[in-house]
Parts: structure tokens; C-alpha cells; sequence
């Protein structure tokens, strides 16, 4: 979905830097809770930043014109379509939901100054795209801001803190769970080698940690290859990895470099399967030249079941966007973003009934919910911030001629070494 371009570690560091200098000159006014600090509201209700009696606002930073363009326009609409909804159906708590939307373009600076700009505004954050920004307000969000987030990126750094909330598995066990797939339903064996072409930063290198336990337990060796995100062209890849006499390949990366190392791979007749994290595909690729080697020697894994699966929620949220945005295409990002607001609307629920709309309430409210149904193939658990909401991980290929261009070619599952695995360890 994820989606997920990665800075390098030493951006990661300037982008602290740059919250720290945002940040001071905010800090007052994150500390207040509206005019007066929480105080009680409509019906009784306690509220706080971004809760007033009549609206509840939340924060959206998404890329709507960078690398990630499309999945973030995907992510806001189903969001706002969320939001349409449910205020039609009388809102939340007697409040309606108001999106308050900032594109920063995956752009650092953009980023940090966005999460500047509405933290004091909103009750919490539906959506975040990009696990080095988020990485980078962390310390914030944790110490003087204590908002819901709900990111769009999967990163296993991420976890931990009470605010920030990952929904779905992490990049390392969303790893593990696709070379499970891959020596279970590929014919991988021990003693097979592997390769893994990831971003250099937190996405590849999580990703890897992954690939490396899945290989340890499977018997597996790993061939790395790792690259940049400005890499496109995955020739000098694929080269090396069929030299190196590779039985699978797993891809850490963008749309654009799992089309080019696909695309190479079926010219040279490089004879393995390879899967990709669910960031590394969009559906639009079927249009290209690589479409065809696509749909036919390639795997994504996702956490949850694609946007044109079979089944009620499914068909119901494809009509709904369908009639919503006639023009726009439907992909994954649909999903992510829905299920994404959908869960910040469960939690919000759960702190009207206690009576608590303040970010303390909505946070605790979280906390509470062990079983939500995305409706999607997957039934998430937030009552741990030190663990993802799941870690099972549905198994897609591509297909032009389904909803979405996504089918399920193995439900949700949880491999043995993923339940083995220590998450962020």
C-alpha cells in the first residue's frame, strides 16, 4: 500500500533536527487543549484538541503529488468517503468528522512541517504517509503531543508507542510470511539460494531482517542487492542474481523497480518466482510492457485481501468509490485508507461511550479493541502498541482482468517463523 519510498538514515537525522527547530517554536500551543485545556463538552462528554461540540478533526498527510501520488489520492478519498459517510449517518458522538488534508509530496521538510502545523488543530492523524517522517515526529508525538496516529507505512521502528499505531504486520513479517509462501507453494528448499533487492533505510532493512530469519529457519541463503529509491533500472540487479544462481527473489522496493527487475528478469529468462511487499506494485503497471511478466511470475504480500476480493465489504466499498469518483481507478490504497479511518472511528466510539474525547481517551479507547474485523480477510489486535495489529499476511497476484488488478492466490495466513519472529528485535 506503504507504498513506501525510504530516506536514508542520515535524512532521518535531519528530519529530527528539523522537528526540533518546528517544534520550538509551536510548543506552546501544542500543550493547549483548545481554549481551556480539556473540559467537558457536549452530552457530558470530555474534549480536547481538534473536539468541539459539533466536530471532531483529524489530520491527513499524504503525497498526493510525489513518488506516491496515487496510493495517497486512493488513501484520502476512501478517508473522505469515510467521512461523508458516517456524517450522513449522524457522525460520532453527535459530532461529524472533518479531514483536515496537508500534501506533502514526500517531501521531508513538507512532512515535519504539516505534522507542525496540524497537530495543534486535530484530535489525531487517519493518515501518515512515509515511515521516515513519522519516524522523525516520533519523539514528539510520544512526549508533549500524545495524538492517535495511524500511519500509512509499516516499518517495525514504529512500534512501541502508545500513539502511533500500525495496523497490519510490519515490513519484517510481512518478509517472512512471503518466503514462507514462496518454499511452501514455489519449491524453494533448504539449501536454495535466495536473493532480496531492497531500499537502503528503514523499509529495505526491516524487510531484511526478516529475510534473514525466514532464510535461517527455511535453510536458505540470502543474496542481497541493495539500492536506492532513485534507482530504476534493475538490470545490473537481475544480472547479479542470476549469476548467482537465485531459486527465488523477494523485492523490498517500488512499483517501478519490482516492473524493471520483473520486466529484465523474464528478457534474460531468469527461472524463480518473485514476490514483492505490498508497496512494491501498483496496479497501473499492467498498462506497461512488464504487465505481462507481472501476471505471470509475480506474488505480492499483503495485509489484508485486495479491493476486488469477494465478499460483502469488499463489493460494498467498490460501489460506494466507484460512485463517489466515477473517473479514478481503484486500487489497494482504497483499502488502506479505509481501513485506516474506519479503525480511528472505532476507537472513537469506544471514548464517546466512556466519555472521553480527549487524545488520553481516544488513545486508551484503542487499547481496548482485540478483535476488529477490516472486513478485508484480517481481524486486527491494538491492545499491544509493542506488536502489530496482525501478523498475517495474505498472499496477491496480479490480474488485469479483476477489480483492483490484485487476486488472492493464498487467504490470510500466519507462517511458523512469523510467529517465532521477535518483531523489532
Amino acid at each position: 500500500m506503504t507504498t513506501r519510498t525510504q530516506v536514508t538514515r542520515t535524512t532521518a537525522a535531519t528530519l529530527a533536527a528539523l522537528l526540533a527547530l518546528t517544534a520550538a517554536g509551536c510548543s506552546s500551543k501544542a500543550k493547549d487543549g483548545g481554549k481551556n485545556g480539556d473540559q467537558a463538552g457536549a452530552g457530558g462528554v470530555k474534549t480536547g484538541q481538534g473536539v468541539t461540540d459539533k466536530t471532531i478533526k483529524l489530520g491527513v498527510l499524504t503525497d498526493m503529488t510525489g513518488v506516491y501520488a496515487s496510493l495517497g489520492k486512493s488513501v484520502t478519498q476512501a478517508q473522505q468517503l469515510y467521512a461523508k459517510q458516517t456524517n450522513a449517518d449522524g457522525g460520532i458522538c453527535g459530532r461529524k468528522i472533518e479531514l483536515v488534508v496537508r500534501d506533502h509530496g514526500y517531501d521531508p521538510q513538507k512532512a515535519v512541517s504539516g505534522y507542525t502545523e496540524l497537530s495543534p488543530q486535530v484530535l489525531g492523524f487517519a493518515q501518515f504517509i512515509g515511515s521516515p517522517f513519522v519516524a522523525a515526529v516520533k519523539q514528539r508525538v510520544d512526549g508533549q503531543d500524545k495524538g492517535l496516529v495511524i500511519p500509512q507505512a509499516w516499518s517495525a521502528s514504529l512500534l512501541g508507542s502508545p500513539y502511533i499505531r500500525v495496523i497490519g504486520n510490519t515490513y519484517d513479517v510481512e518478509t517472512i510470511n512471503a518466503i514462507d509462501f514462496l518454499t511452501k507453494d514455489k519449491g524453494l528448499k533448504k539449501g536454495d539460494k535466495i536473493g532480496h533487492v531492497y531500499f537502503e533505510g528503514d523499509y529495505g532493512e526491516n524487510a531484511l531482517a526478516g529475510a534473514k530469519y525466514a532464510a535461517g529457519q527455511a535453510g536458505l541463503t540470502v543474496v542481497e542487492q541493495k539500492i536506492k529509491p532513485t534507482d530504476n533500472d534493475m538490470t545490473a540487479q537481475v544480472a547479479a542474481l542470476k549469476k548467482a544462481g537465485v531459486k527465488g527473489v523477494v523485492i523490498s522496493a517500488g512499483p517501478r523497480q519490482a516492473a524493471s527487475f520483473v520486466g529484465v528478469a523474464a528478457a534474460v529468462k531468469l527461472q524463480a518466482p518473485i514476490i514483492g511487499n505490498n508497496s512494491a506494485f501498483s496496479p497501473q503497471l499492467l498498462d506497461t510492457q512488464a504487465g505481462p511478466a507481472l501476471m505471470k511470475n509475480y506474488y505480492v504480500a499483503s495485509p489484508t485481501q485486495p479491493i476486488g476480493t469477494d465478499s460483502p465489504a469488499a463489493r460494498k466499498l467498490v460501489a460506494d468509490y466507484r460512485a463517489a469518483y466515477p473517473s479514478d481507478a481503484l486500487d489497494d490504497g482504497v483499502v488502506a485508507g479505509w481501513t485506516a479511518a474506519s479503525v480511528f472511528g472505532e476507537a472513537l466510539k469506544k471514548a464517546c461511550t466512556s466519555k472521553d474525547l480527549t487524545r488520553d481517551g481516544v488513545g486508551k479507547a484503542l487499547l481496548t479493541i482485540n478483535a476488529y474485523d477490516s472486513g478485508f480477510g484480517t481481524t486486527h489486535d491494538f491492545t499491544d502498541p509493542k506488536a502489530p495489529s496482525s501478523r498475517q499476511t495474505v498472499i496477491l497476484q496480479p490480474d488485469k482482468n479483476v477489480t483492483g488488478g490484485m487476486k488472492v492466490v493464498r487467504e490470510a495466513e500466519m507462517s511458523e517463523a512469523a510467529k517465532s519472529f521477535t518483531v523489532g528485535g
